[in-house]
């Protein structure tokens, strides 16, 4: 009895401080947005914002990893596969399967779809595991993605056209791969520690994004003009150490300790409110205001994150009662001494 309560208690410790870890990454991914449409008024291009951003986020990781973890590198290298595959798919492939969504759609639609990650990721794990998701658990994925669609008010001005919904998909798959292979490293990295993946995934995604536009596949404009933030007009330094910094190194690697301690289903909802953060980033940042319906749709998306933590926290415990009856049950691992009839 005392070794399931402290293993309760410990649980609950891992909880809070994976939630600390998913809330603090989802704030900083989401001050991406103001930091690379500044850029990009400025005269940028979406490539080359993404590759300062990711140049800058492995710069800073490489310094940050060699004081802390000096053998990142033989980490990575020992890895290389894994961290190639991470660098590709969800850091490289989803923002430029985001980029392209949007060149063809509204930003509100291009977000939605690449949100609906946590509807990929729940959809995944209850096929390979057999366990099915509770109805409070749908119920807290529907809510949460209902106050997204509220939040980006997708609804007005909004355009479609097939070849959008094509690249916002695959922008959500990525995604979801995102949740996926950080809890991987987690729980099966062999070694691999979030530092490691995390800078090595952010070289490999400079490189790949960069290749795109030094070989002309996508455009890769850089200006050296001044850009505006919060009303003040800077150097363009400022926005690309604040892109490099924290929406991509502190962002991605808070991210990685966060998934290891909430796992993946639950994580990805927590990342939902990433497009909160980034509307009252826009508020504070660029001067756009927040409307009534976006707040209703804030509150919307933190009943539905409640609700599928209380599912989530139901399907535990049922877990564990039938995993302590199943070796009482009748004719369970039970010896031939126990199964015949002392009569």
């Amino acid at each position: 009895m005392a070794t399931t309560q402290l293993d309760r208690l410990t649980a609950a410790g891992q909880f809070r401080i994976g939630l600390l870890f998913a809330v603090s990454s989802a704030l900083a991914f989401g001050s991406s947005g103001p930091f690379a449409k500044a850029l990009m008024e400025a005269g940028w291009s979406p490539v080359a914002a993404a590759t300062a951003r990711l140049a800058g986020g492995a710069f800073a990781m490489i310094v940050f990893a060699s004081i802390v973890r000096p053998g990142w590198a033989r980490e990575a290298i020992r890895h290389t596969r894994m961290v190639i595959a991470y660098g590709l798919v969800p850091i490289a492939g989803a923002q430029l399967f985001y980029y392209n969504a949007v060149a063809h759609l509204s930003v509100g639609v291009a977000l939605l779809l690449e949100y609906t990650a946590p509807i990929l990721v729940v959809g995944w794990l209850w096929a390979t595991t057999r366990h099915r998701p509770s109805p409070m658990t749908f119920a807290g994925v529907g809510l949460a993605v209902a106050g997204i669609m509220l939040v980006l008010n997708v609804f007005t001005g909004a355009h479609i056209n097939i070849v959008g919904v094509g690249w916002g998909l695959a922008a959500a798959v990525c995604a979801a791969c995102y949740f996926m292979m950080s809890n991987r490293v987690s729980t099966a990295g062999d070694g691999l520690n979030p530092i490691s993946l995390a800078t090595g995934g952010l070289i490999v995604g400079a490189a790949a994004v960069g290749l795109l536009g030094i070989t002309g596949v996508m455009q890769l404009k850089f200006t050296a003009s001044p850009v505006t933030i919060a009303g003040f007009t800077t150097s363009w330094l400022v926005p690309v150490i604040a892109l490099g910094l924290i929406p991509t190194a502190l962002a991605y690697t808070l991210g990685i300790l966060g998934i290891a301690r909430l796992k993946p289903r639950f994580a990805s909802l927590v990342g939902l409110s990433e497009v909160m953060f980034a509307v009252l980033a826009a508020w504070i940042l660029l001067g756009e205001a927040i409307t009534l319906i976006q707040a209703v749709g804030g509150a919307v998306v933190l009943l539905g994150l409640a609700l599928a933590r209380q599912g989530d926290r139901n399907e535990q415990e049922s877990r564990t009662i039938a995993e302590a009856c199943w070796p009482d049950a009748p004719g369970q691992n039970a010896t031939p001494e126990q199964t015949i009839s002392p009569g």
